[in-house]
């Protein structure tokens, strides 16, 4: 059975798998679905269509679910998704999606999002990520697996960050980050690629050398964004074991839309 604290308030349409444990005074609305083995810290609040995968830890005083902060919110029943074996820690704020988008804000498996975290509507956050205090995602920002955001860190509305990159704290994200980039400040700057990130996830040397010749290729040759696209392309043929790099960065590159971070 559910562990639910007496105080709590759970609406009557709202469904708890068996093993999910409820905290004092948490309030879990009527469109609610969570999943076997999710905690749910004392005062949270957890509203609108929300879904929740497995084994989330949900720390106290966390707010998800809430109607976008978005002037064209008309009321729309629109969606918050979370995935498996989250930690969500105090005062994280989620808020659903908007019909501008595709409905959803999505948060994937497996992601470390520290206190006072904001995700707005319509963010797309991938897996193993780790989102440091008081980093702010705006609205139809989309975030890559194995990425990590430095606390005080705003990004903003539709920037996208690719897999592996490493945002520096207190940055200010107005550019779309690649894929492996070690970026910084404000204003925003590539520092480097995120080598220590890529050892720690088992990239072999030389999945790790194709990476530092594309970041050569997009910061350090003085060529032009294409002429680095068709560069990095021409990579893939000469380092199979990173043909798979190779594609997710020319992939990232090809859906540009603010501009790269330079």
């Amino acid at each position: 059975m559910a562990t639910i604290h007496p105080t709590a308030v759970i609406a009557p349409g709202a469904q708890l798998g068996a093993t999910v444990s409820v905290g004092p005074y948490a309030v879990i609305g009527e469109h609610v679905r969570i999943d076997e083995g999710t905690t749910i810290g004392p005062h949270a609040v957890i509203e609108g269509h929300t879904t929740i995968g497995r084994d989330n830890r949900i720390f106290q005083f966390v707010s998800l679910g809430a109607v976008p902060q978005d002037k064209k919110y008309a009321g729309e029943p629109t969606q918050l998704h979370i995935g498996d074996r989250n930690t969500i820690r105090e005062f994280c704020t989620f808020n659903t999606g908007t019909s501008q988008d595709v409905g959803i804000t999505r948060v994937g498996n497996d992601n470390w999002i520290m206190a006072y975290v904001h995700l707005a509507h319509d963010v797309q956050l991938g897996n193993h990520t780790v989102l440091a205090n008081n980093a702010t995602l705006a609205g139809h920002v989309h975030v890559g697996d194995w990425v990590t955001i430095g606390g005080l860190s705003g990004v903003h509305q539709f920037v996208k960050i690719g897999a592996y990159a490493f945002v520096g704290f207190s940055s200010a994200i107005s550019q779309d980050v690649p894929p492996y980039m070690m970026v910084d400040g404000n204003p925003l700057a590539v520092r480097g690629f995120n080598v220590e990130g890529l050892r720690r996830r088992g990239f072999s040397a030389e999945r790790i050398a194709a990476v530092k010749q594309m970041h050569r290729s997009l910061y350090r040759s003085g060529r032009t964004l294409q002429e680095a696209r068709d560069e990095i392309a021409a990579l893939g043929q000469s380092a199979p074991e990173a043909a798979a790099d190779v594609a997710m960065m020319l992939d990232f590159l090809a859906g540009v839309t603010r501009g790269i971070a330079r």
